[in-house]
């Protein structure tokens, strides 16, 4: 997979990170612009990348890939609009159901931070992005559909974004994302069942915060 393309794709809406858990109440900074995620599913989609891009191209710190500031972006433009625990259980696989509840906190805890140190790097280059909605069909009681973009460059070509979302009480909430045919949560799917098959829950937990410590002391 592209790594440009996928900072791209994870500075515009979900994967800059999973926060513990997809929170059935919204932070008090999110309330306020609960309306938007009653939005048709199009509409909150490119509502989401314009606000994300627009906080990265104002701010020369989270250019840089502030891990810290990349976390406080994602808590604030991104956390409401997304079912984290939805994706990290799909990417997790069949062993989800095996897994307990502090378990399944750790996998979603470790699996954001190793997107977030994995692609900062790649951010500052979504400042250069613009988002173009590709035609949204969708019926009336339809409770799960994909969202086409595409992310144009200044320069070079278009990159294929596309968004998973389910309907739900709080409204519609991403929990995929397919950059240029490659959709995330499968990406990880066959790298996780790899991990839990050697080592167990335990296994992948302990993979995932190796990797994680590994790219903080690169970082530093």
């Amino acid at each position: 997979m592209n790594v440009r393309a996928l900072a791209v794709s994870l500075a515009l809406a979900t994967s800059l990170g999973l926060t513990g858990l997809a929170a059935s109440t919204p932070p008090a900074h999110a309330q306020g612009t609960a309306k938007a995620a009653l939005a048709a599913p199009d509409a909150l989609v490119r509502s989401l990348s314009e606000d994300v891009l627009d906080a990265i191209r104002k701010d020369p710190t989270l250019q840089s890939g502030d891990i810290a500031r990349l976390n406080a972006l994602v808590d604030e433009k991104v956390l409401p609009y997304v079912n984290f625990e939805k994706m990290t259980r799909l990417a997790v696989g069949r062993s989800w159901r095996e897994a307990t509840p502090e378990q399944r906190q750790a996998l979603t805890r470790e699996f954001r931070m190793l997107l977030v140190r994995t692609y900062a790097g790649a951010v500052s280059a979504a400042k250069d992005y613009q988002v173009r909605l590709l035609p949204f069909r969708a019926g009336p009681n339809d409770t799960d559909v994909t969202v086409r973009t595409q992310a144009v460059p200044s320069r070079g070509e278009p990159i294929q974004l596309d968004y998973r979302l389910e309907k739900t009480d709080a409204g519609w909430k991403i929990y995929d994302v397919n950059v240029m045919g490659i959709w995330l949560v499968e990406n990880y799917r066959n790298t996780f069942a790899a991990e839990v098959s050697r080592g167990g829950i335990d296994g992948l937990i302990k993979t995932l915060v190796d990797r994680n410590k590994a790219l903080e002391s690169k970082a530093s």
